[in-house]
């Protein structure tokens, strides 16, 4: 245990030891150049210079990127396979949640499973009552306005009477997103009389949305 640190000593001054003699040098080697070549240095190799490392930059951020999205295409892929075989229902809506957040909370890319989803959010909504099941109900309510459900209006209007004020924000939330014209009264109700500071927030936002 005691030799990692000892090791990692021994090597950090030689580290900076190194770096400051490669500035001494390099500083050394400028000067005694010639004005000629200086100006040579500064006009021509440097700009050259910083547009390779502005490009090799650009190229690597973008590779970054497109592994990155390559890597979370993959994962939605196979999130959706366990999906459409999973025969729970607690646990196929355990993996839509998880297919929402995977795919960036957009239903670009859900279409073939967008309706047994959308299902499952209503079923739960209708279902996981009480105090304790308001996190899972809220998710659902907002997730069926990711999808843009709109069969689930009438469903996600009386959300906006929930118990919770949890539950109540991300139903407003998803009325916005889908621009829910039938729930422009009551969302202005909520904006005005709702006790919760979020819910009133939320509901003004999504009227923004509507108009």
């Amino acid at each position: 245990m005691a030799t990692q640190p000892e090791t990692t000593r021994s090597i950090n001054p030689f580290i900076g030891l190194l770096g400051l003699g490669l500035i001494v040098a390099g500083i050394w080697i400028w000067n005694h150049l010639t004005f000629d070549t200086q100006d040579y240095i500064t006009d021509e190799i440097l700009p050259i210079l910083g547009a390779v490392l502005v490009l090799g930059i650009g190229v690597w951020i973008g590779t970054k990127k497109w592994r990155a999205r390559k890597e979370r295409l993959q994962l939605r892929d196979r999130l959706l396979q366990r999906f459409q075989k999973e025969p729970s229902a607690q646990k196929r809506r355990d993996l839509a949640f998880t297919l929402i957040e995977v795919n960036q909370f957009e239903a670009e890319g859900l279409e073939t499973v967008t309706e047994p989803m959308a299902e499952l959010f209503i079923w739960t909504l209708k279902t996981a009552l009480g105090d304790k099941q308001h996190r899972i109900r809220g998710m659902s309510a907002s997730y069926l306005g990711v999808l843009k459900h709109q069969a689930s209006v009438p469903l996600l209007i009386r959300a906006l009477e929930d118990d919770h004020a949890h539950v109540r924000a991300c139903a407003a939330l998803a009325l916005g997103r889908m621009r829910a014209q039938d729930a422009k009264a009551k969302l202005e109700e909520k904006m005005k009389e709702d006790w919760d500071q979020t819910v009133r927030s939320r509901s003004r936002e999504a009227l923004e949305r509507i108009r």
